[in-house]
């Protein structure tokens, strides 16, 4: 259902000059709980540079995935992107991030890395529960992703976990943003918590610069207090932070548009920042690097008859750190002559409904014997790590 939110506006609304205790920058996945949380005793902006996902079909159904992700439009909920050695790709541009583009599996990260990163265990488990009454379902299991279950188990990928959110090694039917309807919950839906008097979001304004003071000895670090950002029109406006110790700005735009923030506001390789005339801030020599993908690899097997549309519902997840996933569609794989998506290194404005998107990994392959239509993956985690 379309969410009516009174604190959600265009950025063209914006007065020139404004005041908040938080500002922050992106309004995806970590912007719209963080803002939500933090509006109950505070006064709190979010700038995301998309549009709202509400009143979209090809964000909102099953049915219509990839759709957003073959759009390239200036409009489009996704911008595509090339990288350097030219491997296609998208971000987010739109409220709610990712999670109103990618395929919708839900899981909550695995008890060591939880310790490891010296969380609250407890207090980790409740906040993923208050996701997970806004977001996540149990999915329908239908024939396809039934067959792709049996058929790991068959395999030897064991033991059998049967439904759980949990990461846990073996087999597992696992968590779904699409409800039992085919609807897609996203992010943005966790702004239901929001103070709505605490909060305002606007849509279509894109962060150019974070503004620092810079005054004092040469041993102080430099402190944010001000974000400069543009609406669709190109107008200018400046949000400052309150007077306050614990005021912050929060900069969670994503892997490629965090880090670009941050450079072009003078915080970055000090050799970067000079190439491009930007006014050195804080030399920061690890902003922007060691980004490093997960690359992946699908098999496509085509069916005489139809199979119905499903996305990822159902994972093994070995010991050797590799994850075997399917979907399965009539539209997986066919691709006309005037949509190259996301396969093909040419870009072209595509039809929509042909365009199937699958998350960047590294796999190996994985066919099961099943004669039905199915995208498998097989995928090894990462060892290196992303940084900001």
């Amino acid at each position: 259902a379309a969410r009516n939110y009174t604190f959600v506006h265009d950025a063209r609304t914006a007065p020139e000059i404004s005041y908040y205790d938080y500002i922050i920058v992106g309004g995806g996945t970590a912007g719209c709980p963080l803002a939500a949380t933090l509006s109950q005793n505070a006064t709190v902006l979010v700038l995301e540079r998309g549009g709202s996902p509400y009143g979209d079909p090809n964000i909102t159904y099953l049915a219509n995935f990839g759709a957003p992700l073959a759009d390239a439009s200036p409009s489009s909920p996704s911008q595509r992107f090339i990288s350097e050695d030219g491997v296609i790709n998208a971000r987010a541009r739109v409220l709610g991030g990712g999670s109103c583009l990618n395929a919708g599996f839900y899981s909550r990260a695995e008890a060591d890395y939880i310790r490891d990163v010296g969380w609250n265990s407890e207090l980790a488990k409740q906040s993923y529960e208050w996701v997970e009454k806004k977001v996540a379902f149990q999915p329908p299991m239908k024939q396809w992703q039934s067959a792709v279950r049996d058929g790991l188990i068959d395999a030897g990928v064991l033991p059998n976990n049967g439904f759980t959110y949990d990461h846990m090694y073996g087999t597992k039917v696992g968590g779904s943003i699409f409800d039992t309807a085919g609807h897609r919950h996203t992010a943005a839906d966790l702004l239901d918590y929001a103070n709505p008097d605490g909060l305002t979001v606007l849509l279509k304004a894109t962060a150019h610069k974070v503004l620092f003071h810079t005054r004092g000895t040469q041993e102080a670090r430099p402190t944010a207090h001000a974000v400069v950002f543009r609406d669709s029109t190109g107008a200018k406006h400046r949000a400052y932070l309150n007077s306050g110790a614990h005021n912050e700005i929060i900069i969670s735009a994503g892997s490629l548009g965090s880090p670009q923030l941050l450079i072009l506001s003078g915080v970055g390789p000090v050799d970067q920042l000079k190439a491009h005339n930007i006014t050195v801030v804080l030399d920061q020599p690890m902003v922007g690097q060691l980004m490093s993908d997960n690359p992946m690899n699908a098999v496509f097997v085509p069916s005489p008859v139809p199979v119905e549309v499903s996305l990822i519902e159902v994972v093994g997840i070995t010991h050797f750190g590799s994850y075997i996933e399917a979907a399965s569609g009539a539209n997986f794989g066919s691709f006309p002559d005037n949509d190259y998506g996301l396969f093909s290194p040419k870009v072209r404005t595509p039809q929509p409904t042909t365009q199937f998107y699958i998350n960047l990994r590294q796999i190996l392959t994985f066919i099961p014997k099943s004669s039905r239509s199915v995208s498998c993956r097989r995928s090894r985690q990462s060892r290196g790590r992303q940084r900001p």
